[in-house]
């Protein structure tokens, strides 16, 4: 079985305290094979640096996907910093010539393991179409093992991608929302989903953010630059999927979820 532990949304510093934290001592108790983490937010909240990148993988991150906030740290796209960081993946569905890659092929046990990225459009930014991108994508993987981060506001949208690749995917993993849902599932023909795999950040924010200026926002509709809570206690988000290598399937997914101090 190749044994796969998929980390939601980091959210700013807070977020990579909690992973450097709570990870020691899962990959003691379950020996994930690989590592997946969602960074859009790990840079104090938007988008992610190199600095960032670095210290995700000194913890044993082996692969990074983003999502709508890939491009808010402008390095990334000014001075070509994401051709860089060769573990990142941006959303697939981004128009043709748009830098960094759109997937990415690792190899554990003797097995090769595709994770993709790709941006819902329900509620969100209008992207090129994510069902008919990963349709295309998926051909040149050649490989039955293929992690998609379904980085989307809509359920229903998630929902549907999971059915559309039901069968032809290890597993959809919704990201974005940041609040951990508990219906995740194996889908008859063998593939897993989960409508949002949650977040690691402040447990008493609201979605990581300092909860004033989210509140302050919904009582006055005057828009408020929401900051990271960098204090206080933390939680730690993420699913772990066990895969059979040969046919993709997947065998068992479980939401794991940690506070610390």
């Amino acid at each position: 079985m190749i044994k796969v532990l998929f980390i939601g949304d980091i959210i700013g510093k807070l977020g990579r305290q909690v992973c450097r934290q709570v990870l020691p001592e899962l990959k003691r108790e379950l020996a994930p094979d690989l590592i997946i983490a969602n960074g859009e937010n790990s840079a104090h909240g938007y988008g992610i640096t190199e600095i960032v990148y670095n210290e995700l993988l000194g913890m044993g991150v082996g692969a990074i996907t983003m999502g709508n906030h890939v491009w808010d740290k402008k390095e990334l796209i000014q001075k070509k910093i994401i051709d860089k960081l060769p573990l990142v993946i941006r959303p697939a569905n981004y128009p043709p010539g748009v830098p960094g890659q759109d997937h990415l092929i690792v190899e554990k046990n003797g097995a090769r393991i595709a994770i993709t990225n790709l941006s819902g459009r329900t509620f969100m930014k209008s992207l090129d179409c994510p069902f008919q991108t990963i349709d295309k994508l998926l051909p040149s993987f050649k490989t039955n093992v293929v992690i998609v981060d379904m980085h989307a506001e809509a359920t229903s949208e998630k929902c549907a991608l999971a059915w559309h690749l039901s069968g032809r995917v290890s597993a959809v993993l919704g990201t974005h929302t940041h609040v951990m849902t508990a219906d995740e599932r194996i889908l008859p023909d063998g593939t897993a989903f989960i409508s949002d795999a949650g977040m690691c950040g402040a447990y008493e924010s609201i979605i990581g953010m300092n909860r004033e200026a989210i509140i302050k926002r919904f009582l006055t509709q005057i828009p408020e630059k929401f900051e990271p809570t960098e204090s206080g206690t933390g939680l730690f988000n993420a699913v772990f999927l066990k895969i059979d290598p040969i046919s993709g399937h997947t065998k068992e997914i479980k939401r794991i979820q940690k506070a610390t101090n």
